[in-house]
C-alpha cells in the first residue's frame, strides 16, 4: 500500500460504505453509518492542536511567529501555520453533514485521511434522485467536504457528481459558480462560515441539472478518432498542438503515448459501448476520466488524492471546458 491512505495500527483510515467510490482499502460497511460511528472508522477521532515555534539564535531562544499544527493522538507534526490559522476540527467537518441525515437528504458515504492526516475528507450522498444522461447512464450526487491539517489546503465543501456506471468522479458545470467547490479560509470563523455554505447548498439541484445538460449536449455530439486525438492534445498538451520552436520530440512522443492509451478507453472503457454513449464527445470526455481515475498516477489512493486535491481536478475540469468548446 502507498503512503497516501493513512494506516494507524496497522487499519486504513478510511471507511466506505457498499461500494466505495474508488478503491476496498480500510473498513466497509452494510449501510450508512451515524457521525459519531464514521468519524471512528475513518480514523479521524483525533483533534489538531497549534504549538507554538521557537528557534535559537546565536545561542538565544526565540519565539518565531507560527505554529506547528500537531495531532494530539500521537503527537504527529502535521504542519507549520501561521499566527491567524484556526483548525477545523475533524468533529466540526463531521457535524457540517449532520442536518442533511437528520433531514433525510443525505447518508455518510466514505470518509478518511491521506498524507499521514494532512488531508482529510468526508463524502456524503445524496438522495435525490440520479441524473440520466442516457439510457442506463447516470450520475449521483454527492456532497463533499474537504480539508488539509498542514496549512496549504483551505477548507472546501461543495458539489460532485459520481458516474454509476464506472464510479468516476465527474467535472461540474464550469459556468455555475453553485456548482464550484467552494473555499473557506481556517480562521476563528470557519465554523461559521460552514453554515452559511449550508444555505448556499440548497442551489444543488440546479448545480448537478446544468451539468447533467453540458453532459447530455456532449452525448448527442458524434466524434471521430481525429476529433478524439485533437481533444486529448488540448486537454493535456496544448503546446504540441499549437507547434513551435519549444515543442521538443519528446513532447511529441509523450503526446502520441498518451493517446495511445485514451484512444482504447474511448472505444471499450467503462459504460463507453452503451448506446447513445459509443462514438460521441460524451464517450470522449469519460475516455479522459476514465484515464485520470484509473491509470494516471501509481497508485489507487495516490490516483484519489489528484483527482480531488492535486492536478487531475484541474485536467478533469478542463476536459469538459476542452468537450464544450469543441462541440458547441
Amino acid at each position: 500500500m502507498s503512503d497516501e491512505i493513512e494506516v494507524l495500527n496497522g487499519k486504513a483510515s478510511f471507511f466506505g460504505v457498499v461500494d466505495p467510490a474508488w478503491h476496498r482499502l480500510g473498513t466497509i460497511l452494510k449501510s450508512p453509518p451515524t457521525v459519531r460511528e464514521a468519524i471512528t472508522l475513518a480514523g479521524l477521532d483525533w483533534q489538531v492542536r497549534l504549538q507554538p515555534l521557537h528557534m535559537r539564535y546565536d545561542g538565544e531562544e526565540m519565539s518565531v511567529p507560527a505554529y506547528a499544527t500537531v495531532r494530539d493522538s500521537d503527537r504527529s507534526v502535521l504542519g507549520v501555520v501561521g499566527p491567524t490559522y484556526k483548525p477545523l476540527q475533524n468533529q466540526d467537518a463531521f457535524d457540517f453533514f449532520q442536518p442533511w441525515l437528520d433531514q433525510g437528504l443525505a447518508d455518510l458515504e466514505t470518509a478518511g485521511s491521506l498524507r499521514h492526516g494532512k488531508r482529510v475528507w468526508v463524502l456524503a450522498k445524496m438522495k435525490s434522485a440520479n441524473l440520466e444522461i442516457v439510457k442506463g447512464d447516470e450520475i449521483a450526487k454527492y456532497i463533499l467536504l474537504s480539508n488539509g491539517h498542514d496549512g496549504t489546503l483551505a477548507v472546501r465543501t461543495g458539489f460532485t457528481g459520481i458516474r454509476v456506471v464506472c464510479a468516476n468522479t465527474m467535472a461540474m458545470a464550469h459556468g455555475d459558480k453553485s456548482s464550484k467547490l467552494l473555499r473557506v479560509r481556517h480562521s476563528k470563523n470557519t465554523v461559521k462560515a460552514l453554515d452559511g455554505i449550508r444555505e448556499i447548498m440548497n442551489l444543488a439541484e440546479q448545480a448537478f441539472e446544468a451539468t447533467a445538460d453540458q453532459f447530455r449536449f456532449l452525448a448527442r455530439k458524434d466524434v471521430n478518432t481525429d476529433d478524439l486525438k485533437s481533444f486529448v492534445k488540448q486537454v493535456f498538451k496544448p503546446k504540441v498542438l499549437e507547434g513551435g520552436p519549444l515543442v521538443t520530440e519528446a513532447d511529441e512522443e509523450d503526446c502520441e503515448r498518451l493517446v495511445g492509451r485514451i484512444i482504447p478507453l474511448f472505444e471499450n472503457g467503462r459504460g463507453n459501448a452503451l448506446p447513445g454513449v459509443a462514438g460521441t464527445m460524451w464517450a470522449a470526455y469519460n475516455a479522459v476520466n476514465e484515464y485520470l481515475a484509473y491509470e494516471r498516477g501509481r497508485s489507487d489512493d495516490g490516483r484519489l488524492h489528484s483527482l480531488w486535491f492535486g492536478d487531475s481536478a484541474r485536467l478533469n475540469q478542463r476536459a469538459l471546458q476542452v468537450a464544450m468548446a469543441m462541440t458547441g
